[in-house]
């Protein structure tokens, strides 16, 4: 988004200053309201004057009636907009527009898009639509330039491939705020100089640089500051989380993964004051959770559940993350600021009541005031270039007779190796019921579309198969199942559609969420998007056999992360992120009975 309200309008200057000194009216009075200052920690009653875009006055209330409008705040408390420092749109299934519609009247008024998913299925081509995607709306979108596409070089294939030259004509765009999380770790703590290349890039450009650094501790963690890296939100615990604040990280705490937060929340009430370097992100949210519960408000509303002060996570939310983005008029209710608010009924619920962007009344109860414009470009065109798959694709093939023994993928999201020893079968290894197959499909058509099978352990009993286009990161096809009939209904419902998430069970597809746009997204409401996950979910559920928190719905789209340690299964093989190896088959050894 390019601001459309220049706070350095001397004209709007002069006005601010007149009003502030009561030689002239304000624009609009906020009256009877409670502001909460999060750069003090006070929660005071105090009137907002407002003129244009800009906060002119805090003021003692009932001082001032001059106004061409009102606005009553009575019992009402009145905060900073909320700022999420990290986020990839793409995960929540909508276009930026359905995004803005949805999450500005929830009271975010300032996000940082990485379109690492976009990048991943379209390369440049994906960023530049997302930018323009972004502009004109009430959501001020700050967009970061992908810094690991894929994530995992040498591991996987996505869509494109980004070197530091594709990162550094990103960086020359006015548009891009930054390099988005690198991800490959193993990368810049080799100093291979693919990765080396990309972040010295984003640092010489002077702007953000930002990170994820799951699992990294000692001496990795310090060298991965060491390397130029300023942020991570990769956050297990509340140790890991005081130890990456320890080694300099700005904190992007995430709502993604609900079982970290009450150890961060003990961490941090462990500190004499809340870290400046500590702000709030949302990363992933599906729709029906962004529609029913919400994106940051709903952050918020659990943290403050788990015991944080309300202010502390209000001042993480805005001020701290205001100050890690490089924006001095966001983050505060204060003259001379931009007029970025939300009107809360309290601090306890945190609903939101209205929402002002610039000055403008744009949400209240809700509902976004007025119509978003509509996207002033076409959508991507179709990127599932495959042909329809058969049930012999998806067949565990194994050249031998007896028994086989299997390398395996053991458990969701913190995954270890594991051997199996599987009965063959005219060919075919049989599997016991608690073990499952994975395929995934190069989507792209950078690479033969032929399935890469791997085998998964501790990942319950499965009655059927799911198939996603939503596929961290490189977001090829990926099946899950045990019967190849199952697997192929579901994969072919998705090569039909356009890419999405499919579930069938008995040969038949029994939920289709289909995303056309890059095989990730919709340009439908959000609402509509948001029900057919839902059914999808529901589907999903009938099939699979879930133990939170890891074995869970979530873990499908991850399963495939070929950047973070262990093994995972992708597109050239089970790799191996935490050795760089990469093994072309899931047969370990066979051997006759």
């Amino acid at each position: 988004m390019l601001e459309p309200y220049d706070l350095n309008d001397p004209a709007l200057r002069d006005r601010a200053v007149r009003a502030a000194r009561g030689e002239a009216p304000f624009d609009l009075l906020i009256v009877g309201g409670t502001v909460i200052d999060v750069a003090t920690g006070e929660a005071r009653l105090a009137d907002i004057g407002l003129v244009g875009a800009l906060i002119a006055s805090v003021h003692p209330p009932g001082t001032r009636h001059d106004a061409a409008g009102r606005m009553d705040a009575t019992g009402r408390v009145i905060a900073p907009g909320l700022i999420d420092t990290h986020l990839h749109i793409e995960s929540s299934m909508v276009t930026p527009r359905r995004y803005a519609e949805t999450v500005v009247p929830q009271g975010t008024t300032t996000i940082c898009w990485d379109p690492h998913e976009l990048g991943n299925v379209l390369g440049l081509d994906g960023v530049r639509w997302a930018i323009e995607a972004a502009r004109d709306l009430p959501l001020r979108i700050l967009v970061l330039a992908p810094s690991c596409v894929p994530s995992a070089p040498g591991l996987e294939r996505a869509g494109a491939t980004f070197e530091a030259a594709e990162m550094t004509e990103m960086l020359s765009w006015p548009a891009v705020a930054g390099v988005a999380e690198v991800m490959d770790m193993r990368g810049l703590l080799e100093r291979q100089p693919h990765m080396a290349d990309i972040v010295a890039a984003g640092m010489a450009s002077g702007k953000l640089v930002c990170g994820h650094a799951r699992g990294l501790e000692g001496a990795d963690l310090q060298a991965f500051a060491a390397g130029g890296i300023q942020s991570d939100h990769e956050i297990t615990s509340g140790d890991d989380l005081l130890a990456k604040l320890r080694a300099g990280f700005t904190v992007e705490l995430r709502g993604s993964h609900d079982q970290v937060l009450p150890g961060a929340v003990a961490a941090l009430r462990t500190l004499k004051a809340l870290p400046a370097t500590l702000t709030i992100c949302t990363d992933d949210v599906f729709p029906d959770d962004l529609v029913d519960v919400g994106g940051m408000i709903d952050v918020l509303r659990r943290l403050v559940r788990r015991g944080l002060p309300p202010i502390d996570a209000l001042q993480a939310a805005t001020l701290n993350a205001a100050l890690r983005i490089g924006r001095r008029d966001l983050g505060l209710v204060a003259p001379g600021r931009r007029a970025d608010l939300i009107v809360l009924a309290d601090l306890d619920s945190f609903t939101v009541e209205a929402v002002i962007v610039s000055g403008q009344v744009a949400a209240r109860g809700g509902r976004l005031l007025g119509e978003l414009r509509k996207d002033r470009q076409p959508l991507p065109p179709p990127t599932m270039r495959l042909a329809p798959l058969s049930p012999d694709d998806f067949r565990l093939r194994v050249p031998t007779t007896g028994t086989a023994r299997l390398r395996t993928v053991v458990t969701p999201r913190f995954t270890a190796w594991g051997e199996l020893a599987v009965p063959v079968e005219g060919g075919i290894g049989v599997l016991p019921e608690d073990a499952l197959l994975m395929a995934v499909v190069h989507r792209h058509g950078r690479a033969p579309a032929t399935p890469v099978i791997g085998v998964l352990q501790d990942w319950g009993r499965w009655t059927g198969a799911l198939a996603t286009t939503v596929a961290h990161d490189s977001h090829n096809l990926v099946v899950f199942g045990r019967d190849p009939a199952d697997m192929a209904a579901a994969a072919n419902a998705l090569i039909a559609s356009g890419g999405g998430m499919a579930v069938a069970s008995g040969g038949e597809v029994r939920a289709l969420l289909a995303l056309p746009v890059c095989g990730l997204i919709s340009d439908a409401p959000a609402h509509d998007v948001a029900d057919a996950f839902r059914a999808l979910r529901h589907a999903a559920d009938r099939i699979a056999d879930w133990l939170p928190p890891l074995r869970t719905f979530k873990s499908v789209v991850g399963a495939s992360l070929a950047c973070n340690p262990g093994p995972h299964v992708t597109d050239m093989g089970i790799a191996d992120g935490t050795t760089g190896e990469v093994f072309e088959t899931f047969i370990a050894a066979a051997w006759q009975p």
